[in-house]
């Protein structure tokens, strides 16, 4: 997309596997939180790094499912750990994540790290019905049903 940037730059980055309804929530609602939004998925590499597991849907359908969501005017590959570093080539002004950060761990670091920088943590809501943990744990059973009856 690439569309000219112009206003608050907001960051929402996400590994957006096996892409549903919770994923579309936080693009959404994202892009209500800045003018134009950015998309940092990130690489299976350090999904692996930072999940143990890899990501079902390879990074270049992810880059592009995610790309074509009209509240997205940008996906870019995020292949590092530091969200400093993605700040460091983006220069967003908000950075967005699920509800499920606030109070954790990595949430207060986040929030520690960007302060100095003027750039504003927030969180939206976390849809608890749906993840790509939930997806992939019911994949798994009809597998395992499918080859128990084999």
């Amino acid at each position: 997309m690439n569309a000219v940037r112009s206003g608050r730059v907001g960051y929402a980055p996400g590994v957006y596997d096996m892409f549903h309804i919770g994923h579309l929530n936080i693009l959404r609602n994202s892009r209500l939180s800045c003018d134009y939004l950015i998309a940092g998925v990130v690489s299976d590499e350090m999904s692996l790094r930072a999940k143990g597991k890899a990501p079902v849907v390879p990074l270049a359908e992810r880059l592009e499912i995610v790309s074509s969501i009209r509240f997205v005017d940008e996906a870019v590959e995020e292949d590092v750990r530091s969200k400093l570093e993605m700040w460091q080539r983006l220069r967003f002004d908000v950075i967005i994540k699920g509800d499920d950060w606030r109070g954790t761990e990595k949430g207060d670091r986040l929030e520690r790290d960007f302060a100095p920088l003027g750039v504003e943590v927030c969180y939206l809501p976390y849809t608890v019905h749906t993840s790509s943990t939930l997806l992939r744990q019911a994949l798994n059973l009809q597998i395992a049903a499918r080859d128990a009856a084999i």
